[in-house]
């Protein structure tokens, strides 16, 4: 990541993927994280979230994807890098925690064994100067007895220190750039809390530059400087994570916020749903994805994709009604109880 020392870590313009030449799983999105920053994609499944974080690295599989659009790291073009200039990207200016550890890691290797051979391919260290590299990095992610667990097998962990020990290997080679997808799923809310602020925390001493998936708004809050709202492969709503909880302009973002339990929710009530289901990216509809499920949606909605409307500085909406819909979620807080939380 040596390209550009001033511009922003990762810059995507016009971004689409194509699987199969049908399913149009990411349709021009435009994202930017800058140095230091970190940025949450949140959106329900199949919206598009992991299927953009795996284009940075240009992970989805190359026979059957069709990728689109502009993608750079520090400057550099990864649209344009060769299959060796992508191994040198991976690990050591990109790294991603993935979704589950234990698919993820080797299971004939031990962990500290695959995070040695991680540091080797991009450094010329010995065997015993990347051990001990690894040593400090499962001190560093709080691996309690960490040289016993250097030597366990990915299944002889817990799920929690599987988790660490992935974080420890995205960071093995000193990324300057932090992918990390859904990285808290399949854990108990005790762990996942714990993750997210070991995350948040060493975002801020690294100062590392974070794009985090996941569906949860709080987890978003919790780790997020910037949000970013995905539904059928487009960004809906962006914004700074205050701004986007506290004032949505877009009604696929409120349906979300809607369906949190949260302190308005007094007992025996129940939780908003948003009705109806994501549509069939092979046969999208026209106008706005989201109209067919959308309690605003109008004649225009359902013929003419709305544009990106500029609801405040840094602060951005794709519908026709976004005025509309800040006002339907002002009435909301109108009606919550004083000590309602988002």
């Amino acid at each position: 990541m040596s390209a550009s020392a001033t511009g922003p870590a990762v810059e995507i313009r016009g971004l689409t993927v194509v699987f199969g030449g049908v399913v149009e799983a990411v349709d021009g999105v435009d994202l930017t994280l800058e140095r230091g920053q970190a940025v949450a994609l949140i959106g329900e499944s199949g919206s598009g979230k992991s299927v953009t974080l795996r284009a940075i690295m240009r992970l989805n599989p190359e026979r059957r994807t069709r990728i689109g659009g502009e993608i750079r790291v520090g400057g550099a073009d990864v649209m344009a890098m060769s299959p060796k200039a992508l191994r040198a990207l991976r690990g050591r200016a990109v790294a991603m925690i993935f979704q589950e550890p234990l698919l993820a890691l080797d299971p004939v290797y031990t962990v500290g064994q695959q995070i040695t051979e991680a540091i080797r391919q991009h450094e010329r260290i010995s065997a015993a100067a990347a051990r001990q590299r690894a040593l400090a990095l499962y001190e560093r992610v709080r691996i309690p007895s960490p040289e016993q667990r250097l030597d366990a097998y990915p299944h002889e962990m817990s799920g929690g220190m599987r988790q660490r020990a992935m974080i420890a290997l995205a960071l093995a080679c000193r990324p300057q750039v932090l992918l990390a997808d859904e990285p808290t799923t399949a854990l108990d809310a005790t762990v996942q809390i714990q993750i997210l602020l070991l995350l948040r925390e060493l975002q801020a001493e690294l100062g590392l530059s974070t794009i985090f998936v996941t569906h949860d708004l709080g987890a978003a809050v919790e780790v997020a400087d910037r949000i970013a709202v995905m539904y059928a492969g487009r960004i809906v709503e962006e914004g700074s994570a205050r701004h986007v909880v506290l004032t949505p302009h877009h009604p696929y973002t409120i349906g979300l916020l809607r369906s949190r339990a949260d302190g308005a929710l007094t007992k025996g009530s129940r939780l908003k749903t948003i009705p109806g289901s994501p549509p069939d990216l092979a046969n999208r509809p026209p106008g706005c994805p989201f109209a067919p499920r959308c309690f605003l949606a109008e004649e225009r909605c359902r013929v003419d994709a709305p544009p990106d409307v500029a609801v405040a500085s840094g602060h951005r909406a794709a519908c026709w009604r976004t005025e509309a819909a800040h006002e339907a979620f002002k009435g909301d807080w109108a009606r919550a109880p004083e000590d309602a939380t988002v």
